[in-house]
């Protein structure tokens, strides 16, 4: 069976809200949850972007069933390597063994605000290969020395460690990350129903591995209302990966997608309130070999009435797939 997730999306709303709505999720039966890990939001009619280790702290101590997991933290610019192998280790002792680390190559949007260069993808790739070695150095508990192409540490420990580390996602739009994962990665993550992806994970070593998709919805009543909420808050996603991880800024995006038309828009998304449609939009990422599917509910003002429909009709509707 195909299991459903539930996002706490960090760009449409702030920090106590995330964590009431991924209580609310664990009581409505969603199997897991993923969170975004941003510093802007895509657009700024979104509005938000807190820091997503500290509502994911909180989370862990809110919920107790429901696991929780980055999608994805990029461990590479931002962030040093070190310091996410010992986030992702608190987070593991506090969520009592329900975290999963998604990471990633990152965006622009994010990774700019430290002032570094943003890499050419061959260079972000390599990179994500470094950090994860470093990280998986750092989870066996040793003194780790580490002198390489992009990162150094120097006589590192991570002193609370849980008994079984993190399992260590990836993200993937291509042949070199879908080799990185294969090799590197205890399951996959990507946020189109490609079967090539997984196919290409498989071939690296990823075999029997989970694979985690992500699909954007917006629920309401008023379909009229949920294509425009939409169209105002998440027509940055039609632009695709290699555009999406190079714009520096909300500006960039509302100006990249400024012909977006809310009908365009909707022929992606699945708004409104009809369940078969919802079930169709998933789908494609059952039908692809995808064993996991987190859904983001757009608007972050919109959540609690997503989870209540979603427990009554659509979760029931999508354990059929």
């Amino acid at each position: 069976m195909v299991q459903i997730g539930y996002t706490m999306m960090t760009e449409q709303a702030g920090p106590r809200a995330l964590v009431d709505d991924v209580v609310a999720a664990e009581r409505a039966g969603f199997d897991f949850s993923v969170t975004s890990d941003h510093y802007f939001p895509w657009l700024e009619s979104q509005g938000h972007s807190p820091y997503a280790w500290s509502v994911l702290g909180a989370a862990a101590q809110a919920t107790s069933r429901i696991p929780l997991m980055t999608y994805v933290t990029c461990p590479t610019v931002r962030y040093h390597p070190a310091v996410v192998a010992q986030k992702a280790a608190t987070m593991q002792l506090l969520a009592e063994g329900r975290f999963r680390l998604g990471l990633g190559s990152g965006e622009s949007l994010n990774e700019h605000v430290v002032g570094a260069d943003w890499p050419s993808p061959q260079v972000r790739i390599e990179m994500l290969e470094e950090a994860i070695e470093i990280i998986r150095a750092l989870f066996t508990g040793d003194n780790v020395n580490h002198q390489g192409t992009h990162f150094d540490v120097a006589n590192a420990r991570i002193w609370d460690l849980p008994d079984e580390p993190p399992p260590i996602g990836v993200a993937v739009s291509g042949k070199r990350s879908c080799s990185l994962a294969g090799r590197l990665a205890d399951l996959v993550i990507a946020t189109e129903p490609k079967a090539g992806l997984l196919d290409a994970f498989d071939r690296h070593g990823g075999s029997g591995k989970p694979r985690v998709g992500q699909l954007p919805v917006c629920y309401d009543p008023d379909k009229d209302a949920a294509v425009a909420r939409a169209h105002d808050q998440f027509r940055w996603s039609v632009g695709g990966w290699p555009v999406n991880s190079e714009l520096p800024g909300p500006s960039g995006f509302a100006g990249a997608t400024q012909h977006v038309t809310p009908e365009e828009l909707a022929e992606t998304i699945p708004c409104g309130d009809d369940v078969d449609a919802f079930v169709e939009a998933v789908r494609p990422f059952a039908d692809a070999g995808f064993t996991e599917i987190a859904l983001v509910q757009v608007g972050g003002d919109h959540q609690r009435p997503f989870i209540e429909w979603a427990e009554k009709k659509l979760l029931p509707a999508l354990r059929e797939l």
